[in-house]
């Protein structure tokens, strides 16, 4: 009986480690679209994971023991992508804590500093996801009123720029990303999704200068729009998305999030910083022009 039980301890440990070396497991990070805490499972537009996975969206199953619940669209996270040969799930999951590596230290401080000073209840203030985006007017590139309500029924991707950025990793980037989605979605720009560029240097950018810089991305004035109009009103949309900007002698310092709203008006993310990709951006566009339909 002793050696039986032997036998058998020996047949499980054996069973055990032929399953551990059949399972996999690959560091794997993205920007997360979908949460489905029902089904347990997130859909992520993951990065690539060299040798194993190109950069594309997937939905994963998660173990029961981690939790979902404090995720949201538009948050960044790394987690461990296990697989063996029957199935597949995440786990280790953590959100990447966005670190404003576009600023150097200096500025980031004096724009915390300014934040506080200048503002101590923005944060309050600021949208939650899920809550309607308050309507706005502001003056687009051709001259013309635009106001938020106007594209009830449509998808808005918004961010905010100045039009003398000098550097590539500032507002180009994000003016670059909205380019990227000007193209992928070219079938669906103006009756499904709008695009809109909030200037934070209003003495500046007037509409003729935003004209001018239309140009350089090709821009579409009818379904994407670089919008100015008076300090007080664009400080008042920056602060509904927690967004801050002060001028630092030619230049601004300033925060950066790129926002999307759906079909009802609704705030669905507010991305902060620019560690997504373009392709990450548009991925969560089309996830939220699909769900709307």
């Amino acid at each position: 009986m002793k050696l039986i039980r032997k036998c058998v301890a020996i047949g499980f440990a054996l069973f055990a480690l032929a399953v551990l070396e059949a399972q996999t497991k690959h560091p794997a990070s993205g920007l997360v679209l979908k949460i489905d805490p029902a089904k347990h499972q997130i859909t992520v537009s993951c990065e690539e994971i060299p040798g194993y996975m190109e950069a594309m969206v997937m939905t994963f199953q998660v173990r029961p023991s981690q939790r979902i619940e404090g995720l949201a669209a538009g948050v960044n996270i790394d987690f461990t992508l296990f697989t063996d040969k029957t199935e597949s799930f995440a786990d280790d999951i953590r959100v990447h804590p966005f670190q404003s590596l576009e600023l150097d230290p200096t500025q980031a401080r004096r724009l915390k500093l300014m934040e506080n000073l200048m503002s101590p209840t923005a944060n309050s203030e600021a949208i939650a996801n899920g809550q309607t985006v308050p309507d706005f007017s502001l003056t687009d590139q051709s001259q013309r009123l635009i106001t938020l309500s106007q594209f009830s029924g449509k998808v808005v991707a918004l961010t905010f720029i100045y039009t003398r950025c000098p550097l590539p990793d500032y507002c180009f980037r994000l003016s670059n990303n909205f380019g990227q989605l000007q193209k992928r979605f070219r079938m669906h720009m103006g009756n499904d999704l709008v695009l809109l560029s909030i200037v934070i240097d209003p003495a500046h950018d007037q509409p003729t200068a935003l004209a001018d810089y239309a140009k350089t991305w090709k821009a579409d004035s009818h379904s994407w729009h670089f919008l100015t109009g008076p300090l007080p009103e664009i400080e008042k949309v920056a602060r509904a998305f927690d967004m801050n900007f002060y001028p630092d002698e030619a230049l601004f310092v300033h925060s950066f999030h790129t926002v999307v709203i759906d079909r009802e008006g609704k705030l669905v993310s507010n991305l902060e910083g620019n560690s997504f990709s373009a392709k990450q951006l548009g991925d969560l566009v089309e996830w939220v022009m699909a769900k709307a339909n």
